[in-house]
C-alpha cells in the first residue's frame, strides 16, 4: 500500500512538471513571428521624347519619296587612243605613240533636282566620260549633257531633256544629329533603286581622299551600306529630303565594311548653283593655312583652351592678312556659326563667293577679336571667276559625220568662232578641227573644257583643217 502511494505522488509530481513545462513554453518560446513591411515609395520613371521611342522609325515614307528622284548613271569612254602626224621627227618629239582606243564603261548614280532635267552626281562617275546615259527608275533613258564639274568637292551637274521629273528638296544638312536615322538610295553593283538604312555617326568628317589643290571635305558618316554604283546617289532624311550625296566608303576590300561618307547638302546647293550660272564653281578662299586645335598644339603654343581652328600661316596678300588677321589667331567661328575644326571652317567658307564679306571671330592672346573679311579667288582677287573656255575667246561644235568620212578622223570639235583670247593668239583659225589636248583625244565641247581646265602651265592642241592638213599649237594657261 506503501509502494501505491509512492507511485502515485510520482506520476502526479511527472504529470505536473509536464503541465507546467508546456504552459512556459506556450507562455514564453512559441509566440508568433510578426514581419513589419514598411511602405515603399512608388519608382519614379521618365517620359521619353517622343521621337525617342523604342520601335524602330517608319522609313517607308522617305524611301518612297526618294526612290524615284534617284538615276542610273551609265557611262562611256574612250582610254588611250593617238595618231601619227606622218613625221616621225614630230611624233618623237611630242612623245606620240599610234595607239589602238579602248572603250571604257562605268555606272553610278545621280539625283534629280528639277522638273526639267538638272541631275548632281559625282565628278568621279562622269570623270573623263564622252557619253553619259541616265536611266530613270520608270526605265526611260535619256542622253545627259554635263553642264559641269567640280574635283575640289567631287561633284558634278547633268542635265537631261525632259519634263515633269519627279525630283528631291533639299533639307538641312546643318541640322542633322548624332543618331539620326537616314536612307541611302541608290544603285550598288548595278542593283537599281537600292534602298539601305542607317545612322549619322559623325559629321565633318575629312578623310584626306581628295587630291583636287583646293579640295573641300566635310562628309557625313553614316552606317547606311553603300557600294559600287552607290557614287552620286541621295542620302535623306526621314522626311525624304536630299541632305548629301554618297561619294565614298571605308573599306580594304573595296566593298561596304561598315562606313560610308556622304558630301553634306550645304555643299551641294551651293556647287550646282555656281555651275548653273558661271559654268564652274566659284571658290572663295580665306587666305589661311589652318590646323585642327589638339592638346599638344594648345600645350606647344599657350593655348588656354582645345577649341577652335588653328591659323599657321597666313598667306601674302590674302583676305585674311588684309583683314588684320595673324599667325597664332585661333578661329572661333565663321558668320556667326562657332568652327571647331579644319573640316568646318572649310564647310563654312565655303558657302560664300569671291567678294562676299564674312564676320570672323577669333581669340588672340586669350581675348576675342572679330574681323570683317572680303574673300577672294584662287587668283587673289574678288572677282567671279569665268569659265576657261570663254577667256580662250573661241566657239566650238561637235565634228560632223561628213568631215568625220571626209578626213578619215572619228572625232574632235570644229572651232567655229574665234575672237581675242589664246585660240586667237596661237594662231588658230575658224573650221580647224581639234582632236587631241595633251594626247587625249577630244570627243565633244565638254571633253576640251575638261582638259584646259585640268591642265597647268603648256597646253598641246592637235588637229587638222578641213582641207586635210594636219597641224599643231602650243600655248601657255595660267
Amino acid at each position: 500500500m506503501k509502494n501505491i502511494k509512492k507511485y502515485t505522488l510520482t506520476f502526479l509530481l511527472v504529470l505536473a512538471s509536464a503541465f507546467l513545462a508546456v504552459w512556459i513554453y506556450s507562455s514564453f518560446f512559441n509566440k508568433q513571428q510578426v514581419i513589419t513591411i514598411s511602405e515603399q515609395r512608388p519608382v519614379s520613371f521618365v517620359n521619353l521624347p517622343a521621337n525617342s521611342q523604342q520601335q524602330l522609325p517608319d522609313l517607308t515614307f522617305a524611301a518612297e519619296n526618294s526612290i524615284h528622284a534617284v538615276v542610273h548613271i551609265a557611262t562611256q569612254s574612250v582610254r588611250g587612243g593617238g595618231w601619227s602626224s606622218g613625221n616621225p621627227f614630230f611624233d618623237e618629239f611630242f612623245g606620240i605613240r599610234p595607239q589602238q582606243p579602248k572603250l571604257a564603261t562605268g555606272f553610278g548614280s545621280g539625283v534629280i533636282l528639277s522638273e526639267d532635267g538638272f541631275i548632281v552626281t559625282n565628278n568621279h562617275v562622269i570623270e573623263r566620260a564622252q557619253k553619259i546615259k541616265v536611266i530613270l527608275n520608270s526605265k526611260r533613258e535619256f542622253d545627259a549633257r554635263l553642264v559641269g564639274a567640280d574635283p575640289s568637292t567631287d561633284l558634278a551637274l547633268l542635265k537631261i531633256e525632259a519634263d515633269n521629273l519627279p525630283y528631291l528638296t533639299y533639307g538641312n544638312s546643318d541640322e542633322l544629329k548624332l543618331g539620326e536615322w537616314v536612307l541611302a538610295v541608290g544603285n550598288p553593283f548595278n542593283l537599281t533603286s537600292t534602298v539601305t538604312a542607317g545612322i549619322i555617326s559623325a559629321r565633318a568628317r575629312n578623310l584626306g581622299i581628295n587630291t583636287d589643290q583646293y579640295s573641300i571635305e566635310s562628309f557625313i558618316q553614316t552606317d547606311a551600306a553603300v557600294n559600287r554604283g552607290n557614287s552620286g546617289g541621295a542620302l535623306v532624311n526621314q522626311q525624304g529630303n536630299l541632305v548629301g550625296i554618297n561619294t565614298a566608303i571605308a573599306s580594304q576590300t573595296g566593298t561596304y565594311a561598315g562606313y560610308s561618307f556622304a558630301v553634306p547638302v550645304s555643299i551641294v546647293k551651293k556647287v550646282v548653283e555656281d555651275l548653273k550660272e558661271y559654268g564652274e564653281v566659284q571658290r572663295a578662299l580665306l587666305g589661311v593655312n589652318i590646323a585642327d586645335v589638339t592638346g599638344s598644339l594648345a600645350e606647344e603654343r599657350g593655348l588656354d583652351k582645345v577649341e577652335g581652328v588653328f591659323v599657321a600661316a597666313v598667306t601674302e596678300n590674302g583676305a585674311a592678312r588684309e583683314a588684320g588677321m595673324k599667325e597664332g589667331d585661333v578661329i572661333m567661328s565663321v558668320a556667326g556659326e562657332p568652327v571647331n575644326s579644319s573640316a568646318e571652317l572649310q564647310e563654312k567658307v565655303s558657302r560664300f563667293r569671291p567678294g562676299d564679306d564674312v564676320k570672323i571671330v577669333v581669340k588672340r592672346n586669350g581675348d576675342r577679336k572679330q574681323f570683317s573679311v572680303t574673300l577672294r579667288n584662287k587668283h587673289g582677287d574678288t572677282q567671279i571667276v569665268r569659265d576657261n573656255v570663254t577667256v580662250l575667246g573661241a566657239g566650238f561644235e561637235t565634228v560632223g559625220n561628213n568631215d568625220k568620212r571626209n578626213l578619215d578622223i572619228e572625232y574632235g570639235i570644229k572651232v567655229t568662232k574665234l575672237e581675242k583670247g589664246k585660240l586667237n593668239d596661237a594662231g588658230l583659225k575658224v573650221g580647224f578641227i581639234i582632236t587631241h589636248v595633251n594626247k587625249k583625244p577630244i570627243y565633244e565641247v565638254n571633253d576640251f573644257k575638261r582638259e584646259i581646265g585640268n591642265a597647268r602651265g603648256g597646253i598641246l592642241v592637235e588637229g587638222v583643217y578641213p582641207n586635210g592638213e594636219l597641224a599643231y599649237f602650243v600655248f601657255g594657261v595660267d
